[in-house]
């Protein structure tokens, strides 16, 4: 019996023009290989053999006899190979040659198949025999093993010196080198989700009662726009990328809490211009949505495994310290205001002495109407106006008037002359408020080439965990088949009951596996609903599947040809990252010269004029008292005493100089110091970004170039696992192959296809994060970051690159 598989094995070698090669061949001693290895050495020898003679073999018609020196070689060495289908060692012999590459093809002699005609020439085939102490020659040369072709790259040695060259894109700023570019600021700045502008307040000039009633920020919208509604078709959502990007620019939670943080600036700039110190902003990206992995990708990513950084430019990232930013000396206060004190006081108090009168008892009345109007100006100066009134009304027969009103004003104005001098210390809240606002738009830009990315991610571990689903259909289709044809020649006599166990076994493995493939894409689109819908409380929606329309094309991107400087100078000058890091030591620029200007003595000249007035009815108890010429003769009335305010009859006027000097200044000092400490710290953020994103890059370019071959490579073997099962179920229809064999090979192609699907997964991905690292995702799709900001998407996004889905091609023939 093992004799027939045997001699099965040596025809179908023949017929397949199987020549084993001396690297596949292994000697009986080798007990450590499996049989599974040694099957997957001979299909690997089998199909070499098959391409060398589809190139050498001469055209149709054509005959030739090998003569004895091409068919007998002058010494030959016995080397064992393995049969197909049994995986018993064989002995064949091979000719004692020269070693030669392995990318070198050898010669062989063709042989004719004397009893056929028109039959292109076969490479020798290997001649079998059953292991023996004495291998027998074999009478013909073995035929040439030709590489596989693939795209020539010149790889250079990590460890080889290089040539001394120029710096091109100096981040250092020293003199007579080519400069990096500075960061190219995120336009049109100040975006907002509306027309309306919260950096300005209400203009109540015609209407004062405006600037004390609230303003109500809009509800959001809670519902998913109808875009997603029109992609629901027959119980699916078709989804394309393109689809994908436009629903999550419309919806995504991320992008909308984000999309506040611009209203949210402007109210630091309404503050600033009216002299308030800054609330802040949250600078740093949103990350609540779910996924952008799965299970079914693996790999990618470049040798280096790093990614975009993700955090913001808020207080204390990244390890650096932001505590005195906003300190140094008080801004003066630019709104002005006016304060009233209204107040109106009845005190009885008993008599102490016999100058009040011969009451037992005073009462005195008071009614108070006092004003100020105070407001502060850039230059460090203060303006303030009081005007204070007072109507007194008392039983004192000594006063002069009664009731009697004083009237008084006085007009001051103080300049602080050291610290606190100048629109630079009062007016930097401004300049940093703006700072910060375009802060917030680049971290805007930030959130949406994250979030675009991240969307990115997950349709494409959605299209792996469709495709994985499907390959996983295909594998429980083919052991069912292979389980059913078992079972009817277990029925005519044909086949042990054992290989319908293992068959059987194989089906519930499937079964499992593709279990856990569906709950893995069933979980797939789930996320991808989560990222581009913010409503799933339709039952319809939550529970129709996901079909992804996209495929990802392996056409070079322009980045990946494109000299490591150039790419560099991009990443330098778009990324948003570097754009905050320079806003904020502007920031921090301007509070070194605030602290600064706080160590100096608080020195402030003031200059005052005033004025009083006074009138009232006399006193008829004081005329009683001393005699009619003690009180005027006419009552004086409040107008009189009002002009007497400007017609310097009483005035009140002068200057003064006050001077606070803090023994020692400790405080001061260890602020000013601190910042400066503060701005070495962002300085040396900044050199760390540039060689950061500059690895990034590099990394990136590494990582398309290991992903496409790692493409390359799975195609490859996918195309051979096809192929090896396609013959492995041929060896078995002719009975030279086993159950378990079939089996195995058909587990080797669900594990190709698999890494086929991760493989391409990983090159869409990365290919993705190349242009997040670049920043110019949002110019190379057409992206308009007004609409994102306003959330209404005017077009769709383009997103080169894109292929239809294709089924998976059916294996090549074996045969030439």
């Amino acid at each position: 019996m093992r004799l027939r598989h045997w001699q099965a094995a040596a025809c179908i070698a023949a017929t397949l023009s199987c020549s084993i090669p001396q690297g596949v061949a292994q000697t009986s001693q080798q007990g450590t290989k499996t049989q599974a290895q040694l099957e997957a050495e001979f299909n690997q020898a089998m199909l070499a053999s098959k391409a060398t003679a589809a190139k050498k073999a001469p055209a149709t018609g054509s005959s030739s006899t090998p003569t004895a020196a091409t068919a007998m070689p002058t010494a030959a060495t016995p080397t064992p190979v393995v049969t197909a289908g049994s995986g018993v060692v064989v002995t064949t012999t091979r000719p004692s040659t020269p070693l030669t590459t392995p990318t070198r093809p050898t010669a062989a002699a063709p042989i004719v198949n004397p009893t056929r005609k028109n039959v292109p020439a076969l490479p020798p085939a290997a001649v079998t025999t059953p292991v023996a102490t004495t291998p027998a020659p074999a009478t013909v040369q073995p035929a040439a093993v030709v590489a596989a072709a693939t795209p020539k790259q010149t790889q250079v040695s990590p460890t080889r010196p290089v040539a001394v060259g120029t710096i091109q894109n100096d981040t250092t700023g020293t003199k007579g080198l080519p400069q990096a570019p500075g960061p190219k600021l995120t336009e049109p700045l100040f975006m907002r989700p509306s027309s309306i502008d919260y950096g300005k307040g209400k203009a109540g000039f015609k209407d004062p009662l405006l600037w004390y009633t609230p303003k109500d920020y809009p509800q959001p919208r809670l519902s998913n726009t109808a875009r997603l509604d029109d992609l629901l078709q027959d119980g699916k959502i078709y989804l394309s990328l393109s689809d994908a990007v436009t629903l999550a620019l419309e919806n995504n939670y991320d992008i909308a809490i984000a999309r506040i943080n611009l209203d949210i600036a402007d109210t630091d700039v309404l503050r600033a211009r009216a002299g308030g110190t800054l609330r802040g902003v949250s600078t740093g990206v949103v990350a609540n949505t779910l996924g952008g992995s799965t299970t079914t990708i693996t790999g990618g990513g470049g040798p280096g495994g790093t990614s975009s950084g993700t955090g913001g430019t808020g207080a204390g990232a990244s390890g650096l310290v932001l505590s005195t930013n906003g300190g140094g000396p008080t801004p003066e206060v630019l709104d002005p205001t006016v304060t009233g004190a209204l107040e109106y006081e009845q005190v009885l108090s008993p008599s102490s002495t016999a100058l009040t009168g011969a009451a037992a008892s005073i009462f005195t009345n008071t009614a108070t109407y006092n004003f100020t109007y105070a407001q502060g100006f850039l230059t460090g100066t203060q303006f303030t106006t009081t005007f204070n009134n007072s109507r007194v009304s008392t039983n004192n027969s000594f006063n002069t008037y009664v009731p009697y009103i004083n009237t008084a004003f006085r007009v001051q104005a103080t300049q602080h002359l050291l610290q606190g001098f100048g629109t630079g210390i009062n007016g930097r809240f401004i300049l940093q408020a703006k700072n910060d606002r375009r802060i917030t738009d680049s971290a805007f830009r930030q959130q949406l080439l994250y979030t675009i990315n991240q969307v990115e991610n997950i349709y494409w571990s959605l299209v792996s965990a469709y495709e994985d689903e499907q390959a996983k259909e295909r594998s429980l289709v083919q052991s069912t088949k292979l389980s059913e044809d078992n079972r009817k020649q277990l029925q005519i006599g044909t086949l042990a009951p054992l290989d319908i166990v293992n068959s059987d076994a194989t089906v519930a493995t499937d079964k499992q596996a593709l279990i856990q493939s569906q709950t893995n894409l069933e979980y797939q689109q789930l996320v991808m609903k989560q990222a581009i819908a913010r409503n799933l409380n339709d039952p319809q929606l939550a529970t129709a599947p996901v079909v992804p329309t996209d495929r990802v094309g392996l056409d070079r991107l322009p980045e990946e040809d494109e000299a490591v400087e150039d790419l560099v100078r991009d990443a330098y000058q778009n990324n948003p990252q570097i754009e905050q890091a320079v806003l904020n030591m502007k920031n921090n620029q301007i509070t070194i010269k605030a602290e600064k200007n706080g160590l100096l003595p608080v020195v402030d000249a003031y200059g005052f004029y005033g004025a009083s007035g006074l009138a009232g009815a006399p006193n008829p108890n004081l005329s009683t008292l001393l005699g009619a010429g003690a009180t005027p003769a006419a009552p004086v009335s409040y107008g009189t005493a009002f002009g007497d305010l400007f017609n310097n009859s009483s005035p009140d006027k002068g200057f003064g100089v006050n001077v606070t000097i803090p023994l020692r200044n400790r405080t001061a000092q260890a602020d000013q110091v601190r910042s400066q400490m503060e701005l070495r710290q962002s300085e040396m953020r900044l050199q760390q970004l540039y060689t950061q994103i500059r690895i990034q890059v590099i990394n990136q370019q590494y990582a398309l170039t290991n992903d496409r071959a790692q493409v390359s490579a799975a195609q490859a073997s996918r195309d051979y696992q096809a192929q090896s099962y396609e013959a492995e179920q041929k060896k078995y229809k002719l009975g030279a192959s086993t159950t378990a064999l079939v089996l195995q090979q058909g587990r080797s192609l669900a594990i190709a296809e698999n890494s086929l699907i991760s493989a391409t997964a990983a090159y869409a991905r990365d290919r993705a994060a190349l242009l997040q690292l670049l920043s110019n995702t949002l110019d190379r799709y057409g992206i308009s970051i007004a609409d994102a900001a306003s959330g209404k998407v005017s077009s769709a996004p383009l997103i080169p690159g894109l292929t239809a889905p294709k089924a998976p091609a059916a294996p090549r023939p074996l045969t030439p």
